[in-house]
């Protein structure tokens, strides 16, 4: 089984000027804050949100811009959003499509249920729960810099 180390990319703030250079790009998307430490039950961490865009029509800057705008319903990013600044990394599904060898979504699943091993429930912010992913059936394991977020 083949291992890789990821590492997030810089932090933008969670704005508009930094949006708009995503529209298009199909891949996961982390949203966080810098002073907030959510009490996980197995850690503490910034994380807030994990998510996807499948198309290039919804790409992560249409998702992110929903977020922003408030049009996604998620009312956790909303209100986190008018109470302090928030931040955004991201990970272009185009630069693992030769390691990663399934759908989008199976790699947001990965990260969420990953998460969930490390930090005990799924983050705050997420509302719906991942789709098991059997690790065993995998032929990737994907090593995960969660410390990013501490």
């Amino acid at each position: 089984m083949k291992s890789i180390k990821l590492f997030f990319d810089e932090a933008k703030e969670f704005e508009p000027r930094f949006i708009q250079p995503l529209m298009g790009i199909r891949g996961l998307y982390f949203i966080f804050s810098k002073k907030t430490d959510i009490n996980y039950p197995f850690k503490k961490s910034k994380l807030l949100y994990i998510g996807m865009s499948e198309k290039k029509t919804n790409s992560i800057g249409k998702r992110l811009s929903d977020h922003f705008d408030g049009k996604s319903g998620n009312d956790g990013i909303t209100n986190y959003k008018n109470t302090e600044q928030l931040y955004f990394t991201y990970i272009n599904y185009e630069m693992l499509k030769n390691l990663w060898l399934y759908r989008v979504e199976d790699l947001e699943s990965y990260f969420i249920l990953d998460f969930v091993k490390n930090y005990g429930v799924y983050p705050i912010c997420n509302n719906k729960t991942g789709f098991k992913i059997l690790k065993s059936k995998l032929d990737l394991n994907i090593n995960i810099d969660w410390q990013y977020f501490e």
